[in-house]
Order: C-alpha cells, then structure tokens, then sequence
C-alpha cells in the first residue's frame, strides 16, 4: 500500500476513550504495516498536565490493552518515540499560540513538512471554537505543506446546526480540507457492497425496480446505553444511528454507478440517492415510522434495566431507544420498492447487515414452496459480526417429487486466513493520511440527510403524545414495527451472531 507524506497528525481530546481504545491503536497498527511515513509525529493535546513522557506511558498502557498481541513491548517502544503531547484549554483561542509552537519545533525537528492533520475527538460544541483558533494560527489554509481536519461524529443535531456548523468550517477550510469520519464507513463489507454491485454482471442487471422485492437494513446492539444515558438523552436512536450510518448504507445499495472509482464520483452519486428519498407526508410520519423505548426485562436469567433506570436518563424519558422505518427513492432504478431500515438497543444480538429480497418467481409450480416464502431468493450482505455473503436460493431434496427447500450459498470473510483485515478506523486514518476522502461523508450529503430526517424530529416535537412503544430488553422491539411490512407471508429478517444461523430466535 502506498505511503502517506510526512505529516504531523494531532488528536484533541488526546486522553479521552476514543483516542485511548481506537485512535491510538490503529495508528500503532499502521506504523506496525510500516504505512507512516518515515518523518511522522503524533501530538495529543488536552487540558490534562501531561508531559511527553507521561503521555507516552498512558499511551502505553492503552496499547497493551486494547492491542492484544500485537502490543509486544519490541514493537511499542520505537512507536512511542513519535508521541508528543501539549496541554492547552481547547476552548481558549488564545492558548493554540502554544500549540504553534509546539508544532512548528516538532516540524523543524522531523522535516514534517510542514504537513498538518487534525482530528478532533472533543465534544462537538467545540467543533467550530477548535477550526476558527486553528484558522487564527496559520494552520488552516496554508501557503506552504497542507492542512486537513478530521470530525466525528455527530455533525450536528438537527438541519439548521448542520448548516451552521458546514458554514463555520468553510469559513476557515476549504471543503475537500473537511473530513466528516464515519466509522461504519471504514468496514470492509460496506465497502465490499459497492464492489459486489459493480465488478459481478450477475447482480447488476438484475438490481432494480423490476427485480428487487424491497430492500431491508438491520443495525442491531444487544447492549443498553450503559453510563451513555446523558449523552442519549439528547440523541437518540434516528440521530446516533439512522441519520448518519444508516442512510449511508441505503446510498451505497441504491447508487447508480460512478463513471470512477474516485471520490468525486462516488461522493455524488451517494448525494443523489439522498436527495431522491421521497419526502414524508404527515400519513407516513404517523404510520411508516416506528420509534420503542426498551423496558426491563429478563435476558438469560438476569435481570435488564428499562432505559428509564439507566444512569443520567430522564425517568419520563420519551427518547427512542429503536427506531424503524419504511421509505421510498423516487428515482428510475427504485420507483416504489419500499426500503425497511430498523436500529434499535437492546435487541436480541449485535447484527448490522442489508437484505436484498428479490421478486418471487412470476409462476409457481411449486406450489408447496411458493406459498412458504413469497421472497425464497435474498442476498445477505454482513457488516458485522461474522463479517461476508450469503445467497438464499431453492434447491430441489434428493427423492421422489419436487420438493423444494431454501439452502444457503456463503462467503466468509474469515475463510480468507492469510488476508489482514484493517479495523475502520485504522482504514480511514490512512485514507485521510493520503489525501483520499471517498469514505468521508460530504458536506452536501450531511446536510440532504438531515433535511430527511428533519421531518419527522419536527412531528415528534409537535406531537409529543405521538406514540412510543416500549418493548422487552432482548426482544426485536416493538411488535407495531412488524406492521410496517404489510404483504401476506413476509416479515423481518432475525439475524444471528453467525451469517447462516438465520430463521430461528437463536440469541434469546
């Protein structure tokens, strides 16, 4: 793989849980590739009085925790040598005078040249604080070496902070600067979905309005929101889940394909798809969106707390902890296919994957098959866990007759046991390093996404009484999402932990 140019990566929010459980390792697992750049700095920055040694000591200890086997201290020492750290109050733009310097002596020392990435892991109020003090140093649009900046999610709550908060980057950077990190987005099968599309002729003719039945997407956790609560509060499931990854993963199955594989190319064709979503009337936000609440319940013997008795939640919360949805893409390729996208906590298993059901078969003369599955053929493609492919066809059983059953055909991804898997964030750091921003979400396409889903935040609003369905801890949700899919013999897809172990209730 290629090389990125040397550069000095900064991480605010450098002691924090992402930086300590993701960030760090995956830089360490890139130098471990040897894919950084022979003249390359990491500098943590943060309020915490750490000097360069004593971050590397914390950083230490993160890496042999959440490096596994690869944290042998041969390995980890020469990496440690590239971590610097400078504490400032990122909220005082007066104090990124320090972070110069720093910056400037670390550039001198290590002919960086004078290359700069951001990355910031703070809370998003200080999103727009951290790109303006930046842009006041110099370290923005630069005259000499280049400057990108990296931000997690959220980007922003609704659709007026989204466009205020793309407005305050691009005062200070230039769009193709802006890396909005979407870390569903560095998984290899989400990635694997625009190559199974677009190199097999056997799946694109066949993969449109004239073929595919509806489309279903599962994001699935088992666990609750944990010590999470006070940040949920102000979430929920259609803004932590459905906004951002999980529109993503509805452009990715409906694009039309890019004249190239570039990021251009991608990038406009996914806006298209979001800007094809039809419009929600008030009869759809009333009746094609479902949102449940977990309730306390039983899972394996133990005991599960209702989300109203998780820590920092409200006891009267009316947050949705489950969401699920049935839309349309008012586009020639998938006029009237209805797409059912669901997400949900505390739910039987953590599954995140995308169902293509195709049309039934436009004559049945197997009649004792037909009416058993109006949909028997389905490309399965697994996100996570027990990550590949499955294809569910008919196939006739050995003796007298036709009868016919269901049989899987399965790809494995870890059947490829010499191939080194990167984690996302590790991909898209390296992404970022190389100037590539094809798996970044664009400006544009946050903003489209949030006009969708602005809509039905409005109606929930203005309807406060609008329905909230609680549903077991451990179960599918609530039972009125089952609702949303209409046609006689159809109903949801019940994952499992394995690819092929589908059909049965195999986690409860």
């Amino acid at each position: 793989m290629q090389k990125p140019d040397p550069h000095i990566l900064t991480i605010f929010g450098a002691s924090g849980d992402l930086a300590r459980r993701k960030l760090i390792p995956s830089i360490f697992n890139l130098y471990l590739q040897d894919l950084l750049p022979q003249h390359f700095a990491l500098l943590g920055t943060g309020r915490k009085k750490y000097t360069d040694e004593s971050f590397r000591e914390h950083m230490k200890e993160a890496l042999e925790t959440f490096s596994g086997d690869k944290a042998d201290p041969a390995s980890i020492r020469p990496f440690l040598e590239c971590l610097y750290y400078v504490s400032i109050d990122t909220s005082d733009p007066a104090e990124y005078t320090r972070l110069k310097q720093k910056l400037d002596t670390l550039n001198q020392q290590l002919d960086t040249g004078d290359n700069h990435i951001f990355y910031l892991a703070t809370p998003p109020s200080l999103y727009a604080k951290v790109a303006h003090s930046l842009a006041a140093q110099g370290l923005a649009i630069k005259k000499t070496g280049w400057s990108r900046i990296i931000v997690e999610k959220p980007f922003g709550y609704d659709l007026a902070s989204s466009r205020e908060l793309n407005h305050q980057f691009r005062e200070v950077f230039d769009e193709e600067q802006i890396y909005r990190i979407d870390h569903y987005l560095g998984k290899e099968t989400v990635q694997n979905i625009m190559v199974t599309r677009f190199s097999n002729a056997i799946f694109e003719p066949i993969w449109n309005r004239n073929y595919v039945h509806h489309v279903e997407i599962t994001a699935a956790e088992s666990i609750g929101v944990g010590d999470r609560g006070g940040y949920y509060e102000g979430s929920g499931a259609l803004r932590d889940m459905f906004q951002n990854h999980m529109l993503q993963l509805v452009a990715l199955v409906a694009m039309e394909p890019p004249v190239w594989a570039d990021s251009n190319s991608i990038r406009n064709e996914i806006v298209k798809v979001l800007e094809s979503l039809r419009p929600f009337t008030e009869e759809d936000l009333a009746n094609n969106v479902i949102r449940g609440q977990y309730m306390e319940s039983m899972i394996r013997g133990e005991p599960a707390k209702a989300y109203r008795e998780e820590y920092g939640v409200d006891p009267d919360s009316r947050t949705e902890t489950y969401v699920g949805i049935k839309f349309y893409i008012d586009n020639w390729r998938w006029k009237d296919v209805p797409f059912y996208v669901r997400t949900g906590k505390r739910l039987p298993t953590r599954v995140t994957e995308i169902v293509v059901h195709f049309q039934p078969t436009p004559h049945h003369i197997f009649s004792d098959y037909d009416k058993g599955d109006i949909n028997s053929n389905k490309l399965i493609i697994r996100i996570q866990p027990d990550e590949g492919l499955l294809i569910k066809y008919g196939m006739k059983v050995p003796g007298a007759g036709y009868d016919v059953q269901t049989v899987n055909m399965d790809f494995h991804y870890t059947d490829l046991s010499e191939v080194y898997l990167p984690s996302a964030y590790e991909r898209l750091l390296h992404d970022c390093m190389l100037g590539d921003s094809t798996l970044y979400a664009r400006g544009d396409a946050v903003e489209c996404a949030w006009s969708y889903v602005d809509p039905i935040l409005k109606y929930w609003e203005k309807n406060p009484g609008k329905s909230l369905y609680g549903y077991p801890a451990g179960t599918w949700g609530p039972k009125e999402a089952d609702d949303l899919i209409e046609e006689k013999g159809l109903t949801w897809r019940y994952p499992c932990k394995n690819l092929t172990d589908d059909g049965i209730y195999c986690e409860l």
